[in-house]
């Protein structure tokens, strides 16, 4: 059986976690939701010379080194910012729009989970929305 939807939270609590009269009066949505497992697909792009790989394994950031990296943050913002090096960051917590030099109105918009490569030579201006904690390397 496939999963279509996902139940909404009340549902899926009484689902997992039934007490008293409520386990003899499951509905048979209620045990569908027991069947279906909720995972972050792992997804890869390129726009804008950007590459952002959402909901990476955490062998693959372990692999990286990503933990031991440097950490950098900041409020909600606008400002311009140029790569000299590449940079390959992962976002712990907030939302950005990079909207590259040139582009027009296009963007890239990155948020907490993303690990995210930005080339060497990049003018962009960063439209921060949600407060920015990352993990970041230079190379």
């Amino acid at each position: 059986m496939a999963c279509t939807a996902l139940p909404d939270a009340a549902t899926l609590s009484r689902a997992l976690f039934p007490t008293g009269a409520a386990r003899s009066q499951w509905k048979v949505k209620d045990r569908r939701a027991l069947r279906c497992r909720v995972r972050a697909e792992t997804t890869a792009t390129e726009k804008l010379g950007i590459k952002v790989v959402r909901n990476p394994p955490e062998s693959e950031l372990a692999d990286l080194g990503v933990r031991q990296w440097s950490k950098w943050g900041c409020p909600p913002s606008k400002f311009p910012w140029t790569y000299t090096a590449k940079e390959t960051c992962y976002l712990l917590e907030g939302k950005v729009k990079v909207f590259p030099e040139g582009q027009g109105d296009e963007f890239v918009e990155i948020q907490a989970g993303d690990l995210v490569e930005f080339p060497k030579g990049l003018s962009c201006t960063w439209d921060v929305s949600v407060a920015v904690d990352k993990h970041y390397n230079f190379e």
